[in-house]
């Protein structure tokens, strides 16, 4: 499997950061798209975006390294090595959020309205990112066979970069890319054909997205531990839980789209 998209001598640049990079710009421009319809303060906006992807992409590497921290000790410069893959989605949310939570109450903006703009920019990121955890072969699942692969008729590239320290794995990115398309899509069905009320979409998100989680996660063999449990599917049943709660109570709420306002 080759790692690097672009060799310049000077400077190589990675398959991984190319999904990266090409996730946070896809999901800058929905939220820019969605927030403008919303009018929605350009410089606050600019501000949000440029602040919350740097503090995500910190927390998702801390989060990574905290439990990986016998290695990261041992090899401490390579907590800094990014391009080597080591982001953890879930840290990135979490820190992301923090900092947005701070940031609404600063300028005394509903958070649920921002989250409501933010996630489906979000989740289609997460569909797009997981492909740079292909090319840098994370985000695999167990021991597999070539005719299993072959049954679910993937392209040839798909079925040989599951090779995986010498066996066929699952290629469980896949099937988290696969499933946050597919909720990329329905969240933009429901925007259309129903009369949301605000922080139902957020917690659409989360029962979603915790749900295809913690399924992936009962497949996936590099997963995050904490003593015997994967922390990934703690985390998705926190989502899960968080997420009905939103629902119910937002529900209970005669706010909808049309009520309120930046």
């Amino acid at each position: 499997m080759d790692k690097i998209l672009l060799d310049l001598g000077f400077i190589q640049i990675k398959w991984y950061s190319f999904f990266i990079f090409l996730a946070m710009l896809t999901a800058s421009f929905l939220i820019f798209k969605e927030a403008r319809k919303k009018n929605i303060n350009e410089e606050f906006l600019i501000n949000l975006i440029f602040y919350g992807i740097i503090i995500g992409i910190i927390g998702a590497r801390i989060y990574y390294v905290i439990f990986n921290l016998d290695y990261y000790l041992a090899n401490f410069p390579e907590i800094f090595m990014l391009w080597k893959g080591g982001l953890a989605i879930h840290g990135g949310i979490i820190a992301a959020l923090i900092f947005l939570l701070f940031y609404s109450k600063k300028y005394k903006i509903n958070v649920f309205l921002l989250l409501d703009i933010i996630v489906v920019g979000l989740i289609i990121a997460q569909a797009i990112g997981r492909w740079g955890n292909f090319f840098n072969q994370e985000a695999y699942g167990r021991i597999t066979s070539l005719k299993n692969l072959q049954s679910l008729y993937l392209p040839n590239f798909i079925i040989s970069g599951m090779y995986i320290n010498n066996a066929y794995r699952e290629p469980t990115f896949l099937y988290e890319s696969f499933f946050s398309l597919i909720g990329f899509i329905i969240m933009l069905m429901l925007k259309r054909v129903s009369k949301l009320k605000v922080g139902q979409l957020t917690s659409f998100y989360l029962i979603w997205y915790g749900t295809v989680r913690l399924f992936i996660e009962s497949l996936r063999f590099d997963s995050l531990m904490l003593s015997n449990i994967k922390v990934a599917q703690l985390v998705s049943l926190l989502f899960i839980l968080i997420g009905i709660i939103i629902f119910i109570k937002m529900t209970k709420k005669n706010n909808d789209y049309h009520q309120e306002n930046f």
